[in-house]
């Protein structure tokens, strides 16, 4: 665990950014904390008073330095490390005009408003645009800009079953517990996330060449059209509507779950060299040879022969003793974890992939954080020699930058006591 107790001075491949956020919940702030673990400064810019939804979305909660639950819900944390939070309303005159004077010193700005929503507040981005030609702005919509779905709400969920990804999860209808299944984690958002994220950086370098900022129109219905890979390439060159198998591959065999002696483990045989190395490691060489598994493709064409001889094997040894005994052969194998089991193992702790944040003490009126010792994450799987991923704040408490950011657009204490009167901070 890589732990860090104080703000980093090292310089990130992004310092030289600014990004406003003016989104919520996961697709959009995925995007901005990537673009804060390389450096940039994100200003995080949350509704008075209640904040970003997720910071709500509980159980489970963070705990406080006693260990006992808070109102702060774990979700927040996951996308928003690295920022610097402020609340503004931006349904007042006042705050649409501080959020115009951020825009203005802005490289980027992220939102995940409805089409047409910040329109109404001269923050959309034909409005900005024409006040900062350089700003990069990026919405992030379920169904984007155009077509007739553009007015609708998205969540991840209803894009994982309207693209299809539910269909080809889970079991067949015919076996136990058949029927489609979401995925595990929110992984439409994500990967809207990162597909927003590159798409920013491309932007970039347009504005290396040309001076000029430009609309980025990402919709998570288009990310969960793309990210369906090879089961969309098959189903659209050949017209086979592909259907739910479980944990087996539609294309390769053995690639699938297998039961042991003391539970179960992935075996994921990918080409013909790592079926016979198995095969001879397992004692079965002729495996290898027999006219029905000698090729891939045979091997799928077989599947219903050769998977309930390969189960009748795999139980015969625990799961430890199938990982060391082919973790030399270059066959891929290995456990099916839980997470606790993940983050104990061995290489994600040698990869220092989490990371345990102090918490500022923090004293504003909107903040539930304070009694917070500190927040594990996720780290950063960009490894950059030069300029790695930097870590500089935890994900902070509401409004906890307010006042510093505000100050640094010139207002003064009374301006800010007057805007708090207000109700617009």
């Amino acid at each position: 665990m890589t732990s860090t107790n104080q703000t980093t001075q090292q310089q990130g491949a992004l310092s030289h950014l600014k990004v406003l956020d003016l989104s919520r919940v996961l697709a959009g702030p995925w995007c901005t904390q990537m673009l804060a673990d390389l450096g940039a400064d994100v200003i995080k810019v949350e509704r008075p008073g209640a904040g970003d939804d997720t910071r709500h979305w509980g159980p489970p909660f963070l705990k406080d330095a006693d260990g006992n639950d808070t109102t702060q819900a774990t979700y927040f944390t996951a996308c928003n490390r690295n920022k610097r939070a402020i609340t503004l309303d931006m349904a007042k005159p006042e705050g649409q005009a501080l959020i115009r004077q951020l825009a203005l010193q802005s490289d980027i700005l992220v939102e995940n408003f409805k089409v047409g929503g910040l329109k109404q507040y001269g923050l959309d981005f034909e409005s900005l645009h024409a006040i900062n030609p350089r700003l990069i702005y990026c919405s992030v919509t379920g169904f984007g800009q155009d077509g007739p779905y553009a007015e609708r709400a998205g969540y991840d969920l209803m894009i994982q079953a309207m693209s299809g990804l539910m269909s080809i999860t889970g079991e067949a209808d015919a076996t136990p517990g058949g029927g489609p299944m979401r995925v595990g984690v929110a992984v439409i958002d994500i990967f809207t996330g990162v597909y927003a994220t590159s798409a920013i950086l491309a932007a970039l370098e347009v504005r290396h060449r040309t001076g000029q900022g430009q609309h980025i129109d990402m919709a998570l219905l288009d990310v969960g059209m793309a990210v369906l890979g090879n089961q969309a390439a098959g189903y659209l060159n050949t017209g086979a509507v592909p259907q739910r198998q479980g944990n087996t591959h539609p294309s390769l065999a053995p690639y699938q779950t297998f039961p042991t002696l003391d539970g179960a483990m992935l075996l994921a045989v990918g080409n013909d060299g790592q079926f016979a190395r198995f095969c001879q490691a397992a004692e079965h060489p002729e495996w290898a040879s027999d006219p029905r598994f000698a090729s891939n493709t045979l091997r799928v064409k077989h599947r219903d022969a050769l998977i309930p001889a390969l189960q009748a094997l795999t139980q015969t040894r625990t799961t430890a003793q199938w990982v060391a005994l082919l973790e030399d052969k270059a066959v891929p194998c290995g456990p099916i974890n839980d997470l606790g089991q993940a983050f104990a193992d061995a290489q994600v702790q040698a990869r220092g992939l989490v990371v345990n944040q102090a918490v500022a003490t923090v004293n504003t009126a909107q903040s539930a954080i304070k009694h917070i010792a500190n927040i594990v994450t996720v780290a950063s799987p960009l490894r950059l020699t030069a300029t790695p991923p930097v870590l500089r704040r935890a994900p902070p408490s509401l409004g906890q930058h307010t006042e510093e950011v505000l100050a640094e657009l010139g207002l003064d204490a009374a301006a800010m006591v007057a805007l708090r009167a207000a109700g617009v901070v």
